[in-house]
């Protein structure tokens, strides 16, 4: 309801700033900016809330899992395949510490049960990548851990939650060192 609610708030922004009559038009786009630009907002959890931030962070590692058990079958380079193997390991690792969190976390914060769309969307195309799987999967790891960073030194810095700040802050450095090891693959 959270994200409807944003969503329409967006949009009424978005409409009152195109119809201004005002010779400030750094406002009015502005206002507008994120409604044109971001046409996956309205999908994608608020991370800055104690469940956006586990509904990412879970999904995240969902999709690492998952990518790296495809990888293990369809690469062809052993770097990637030992990363991969790494991939399965250390997430796996980091949901048991997702989950352990979240139980600190109190009532309200659950861990969700699905990835989100674009973490799927992203494991759909690994599965059809055919011959390019290598350079797809490689490319995907260096922007998932970009991601993955930003996610977690926010949470790390502004959480609302103590448990869920002492995860990313705990979880923070491996992430780091894949995202440094997925910029070195094939």
């Amino acid at each position: 309801m959270k994200t409807t609610i944003l969503v329409s708030l967006a949009g009424a922004l978005a409409l009152a700033g195109c119809n201004k009559a005002s010779t400030d038009d750094t406002a009015a786009v502005d206002t507008a900016a994120p409604v044109a630009t971001d046409t996956t907002a309205a999908a994608m959890p608020d991370t800055s809330t104690p469940q956006g931030f586990v509904d990412m962070a879970a999904s995240s590692d969902m999709y690492e899992i998952e990518a790296a058990k495809v990888a293990q079958q369809m690469g062809k380079s052993d770097k990637l395949k030992a990363f991969a193997a790494m991939m399965i390991k250390d997430h796996g690792t980091s949901t048991d510490k997702l989950k352990a969190a979240v139980a600190k976390a109190g009532a309200g914060v659950t861990m969700p049960t699905a990835m989100q769309a674009k973490h799927q969307q992203m494991l759909d195309g690994l599965k059809n990548a055919g011959d390019s799987f290598d350079k797809m999967y490689a490319e995907q790891q260096v922007a998932a851990h970009d991601e993955a960073m930003r996610l977690m030194q926010a949470q790390a810095d502004s959480g609302t939650s103590a448990p869920l700040k002492m995860f990313a802050s705990d979880v923070l450095p491996v992430i780091k060192h894949h995202a440094g090891d997925a910029s070195r693959l094939p």
